[in-house]
């Protein structure tokens, strides 16, 4: 089975082949977002890297996305829903609510968390397991904040 990175470097000539600009750019712009990623980090493209390099660039999107809309460029808004819709294809799927409550509380019940002020030791925690590819950490915030007092 391809990794991410793999499918994504096949997926850019297979657009550029089809004259799929809006595709091809967009695919291009993470595959360079990515080697930067892997330079800076100063460590091997892998398969966590990709998919931290993935989330933030659809994050950084749907922000600007938001930007356009207050601004009223539906050019703009369409043109970023289209490469976001783009991108998404390569993010695996996150846990659903019931999973990641689960494995909040675990977490929790794991590290002896009781206040929010432990918040750190708990995300810490939760970053180290298997499903870390899986988590959005913005919605694991949220609970967690939620479950401690």
């Amino acid at each position: 089975m391809p990794t991410t990175y793999e499918t994504l470097r096949a997926d850019i000539v297979t657009a550029l082949k089809a004259r799929d600009t809006a595709t091809a750019t967009a695919l291009r712009t993470m595959d360079a977002a990515i080697q930067r990623a892997a330079l800076d980090a100063n460590k091997p493209i892998d398969e966590a890297l990709v998919i931290a390099a993935f989330r933030k660039a659809v994050k950084n999107l749907t922000d600007a996305r938001a930007e356009f809309e207050r601004g009223g460029r539906a050019d703009l808004v369409t043109a970023n829903s289209t490469e976001i819709a783009i991108l998404e294809k390569y993010l695996p799927k996150g846990l659903d609510a019931a999973k990641l409550e689960a494995l909040i509380a675990e977490v929790i019940a794991a590290t002896g968390a009781t206040s929010k002020k432990e918040m750190g030791k708990v995300i810490g925690a939760l970053k180290q397991r298997p499903e870390t590819a899986l988590i959005d950490f913005g919605a694991a915030s949220k609970l967690i904040q939620a479950k401690l007092p």
